[in-house]
C-alpha cells in the first residue's frame, strides 16, 4: 500500500502549525512523525467483495459486510480469532454498530434487515419493512432509531426502544435508495439515489426539505457533516460535492474527484477532511478547509467499495471488490493536536468561480 500526496496549489496559504510532509522531505518545524496515513492491519476472510465496514465504538472489533451473504466481526486483539454471522440470503450491502455498540445492523438483497447480538453466537431478529433489496442502514447518534433505504424506493425509520419497530416511511425518490443517514440529533434525514439526486427530509414531519439535483448519473454515497451544517456526496459521474443544508446552495465540487464511479464518502469526527473511494480503486482524503486533494491512497487490488472512520478519528477502515478489509492509522488527525480551526479561521473552500455553474440535463 502506498500513499501520494498532492503539492498544494497554494503553498504559502499554509500556516506553520499545520505544515505536513510534502513528496517525503520533512519541513521546518514538523518533527520527527510522519501525517501520513499508514496501512496498520490487512483482514482477509470474505470470499466476495467487501461492500460495508463499521468500528465498535469501544475499538475492540470492526464489522464488515460482503457479497458473499455474510458479515464478520475482526478483533483487533491478534489473539484473538475474527467470526462469522450467517443469516441472509443474499449479498449484505449495508453494516452499522449502534453508538452503544450492543447491536449490529445489515441490510440486504434478500429484503431484509438484520439486527444482530454483538456475540459470536450469531444471534439476530429480522426486520421485513422492504419490498426490495435494502441498501442502506444507519442508526440515529442516540440509538433509539434506525434508518434504511431499499430498491424499492422508499426510506423507513424504525424505533428501537422497547424492542424494534416500524415507524414511518419516506417517499419521494423515483429510483433505488444507495444511501441514508440520520442528522446529529436525527431531526433530518439526507439520502442518495439512482434517480441522482440527493434529498434532505424533515423526519418528524415526514417530509422532503429539499432535493439537490446537480449529479448528472446515480448517487452512490452521502453523509453529513458532523456539524449538520453541510452534505457530501458523490455518485457514478466521479463527482464530490458539498451541499450548505441552510442555504441549499452547492459549497464545494470536486469535478473528476475520481477516475470512475465514487462508493461512498465519510467525513472525519472533526469535519476538516472527507474520505471517498471509488472504482479506480483507490481511497482518497479531501482537506476541506483548503478545498484540495490531500492524499490518494492506493492499497486495494480491485475497486475500493467502502471506508469509513472510527468515532475518534485516528482510524480509518476500507473494503473493496478484492475481498481485502484493511485498518489504517489516520496520522493527518495530529494536525489538529491544538483543537480544529474555529469556523471563523477556517480558510475558505474552492470559490464560487470554482463551482460549475448549472447545466442543462439531458
Amino acid at each position: 500500500a502506498r500513499s501520494t500526496r498532492p503539492h498544494p496549489r497554494n503553498a504559502a496559504s499554509i500556516q506553520p502549525d499545520t505544515m505536513v510532509r510534502f513528496g517525503g522531505v520533512p519541513m521546518a518545524n514538523e518533527g520527527f512523525q510522519s501525517e501520513d496515513p499508514t496501512l496498520e492491519r490487512t483482514f482477509r476472510g470474505h470470499k466476495d467483495g467487501v461492500t460495508a465496514v463499521a468500528f465498535n465504538p469501544n475499538m475492540k472489533q470492526l464489522v464488515t459486510a460482503s457479497l458473499d451473504n455474510s458479515l464478520m466481526v475482526w478483533n483487533f486483539k491478534p489473539q484473538m480469532r475474527s467470526y462469522r454471522f450467517s443469516g441472509h440470503k443474499a449479498a449484505v450491502y449495508s453494516v452499522a454498530y449502534s453508538p452503544t455498540g450492543d447491536c449490529i445492523a445489515s441490510g440486504s438483497k434478500d429484503r431484509t434487515i438484520r439486527l444482530w447480538a454483538p456475540g459470536v453466537e450469531g444471534k439476530s431478529s429480522v426486520l421485513k419493512a422492504h419490498t426490495n433489496t435494502v441498501r442502506t442502514v444507519s442508526f440515529s447518534a442516540d440509538g433509539r432509531l434506525l434508518l434504511s433505504g431499499s430498491d424499492d424506493k422508499t426510506l423507513k425509520v424504525h424505533a428501537l426502544t422497547g424492542g424494534a419497530r416500524f415507524r414511518q416511511t419516506m417517499t419521494g425518490h423515483m429510483n433505488w435508495v444507495r444511501c441514508a443517514q440520520f442528522s446529529a440529533e436525527a431531526r433530518c434525514a439526507v439520502s442518495a439515489s439512482d434517480d441522482k439526486t440527493v434529498r434532505l427530509w424533515d423526519v418528524h414531519q415526514n417530509t422532503c426539505i429539499h432535493v439537490y439535483d446537480d449529479h448528472f448519473a446515480a448517487v452512490n454515497a452521502v453523509a453529513f457533516h458532523p456539524d449538520g451544517t453541510c452534505v457530501a456526496s458523490g455518485g457514478a459521474d466521479a463527482v464530490v460535492q458539498l451541499w450548505d443544508v441552510r442555504s441549499k446552495k452547492l459549497a464545494q465540487h470536486y469535478q473528476g474527484a475520481h477516475g470512475g464511479n465514487v462508493n461512498s464518502v465519510a467525513f472525519h469526527p472533526s469535519g476538516n477532511f472527507l474520505l471517498t473511494t471509488s472504482n479506480d480503486n483507490t481511497l482518497k482524503v479531501w482537506d476541506l478547509r483548503e478545498g484540495q486533494l490531500f492524499y490518494t491512497l492506493n492499497g486495494h487490488e480491485g475497486a475500493a467499495l467502502c471506508a469509513d472512520f472510527s468515532p475518534g478519528g485516528d482510524y480509518f477502515a476500507s473494503g473493496g471488490a478484492d475481498e481485502q478489509v484493511m485498518v489504517w492509522r489516520t496520522n493527518f488527525d495530529r494536525l489538529l493536536a491544538d483543537g480544529p480551526p474555529s469556523r471563523a479561521a477556517k480558510p475558505d473552500g474552492p470559490k464560487a468561480s470554482n463551482v460549475p455553474p448549472a447545466r442543462p440535463r439531458t
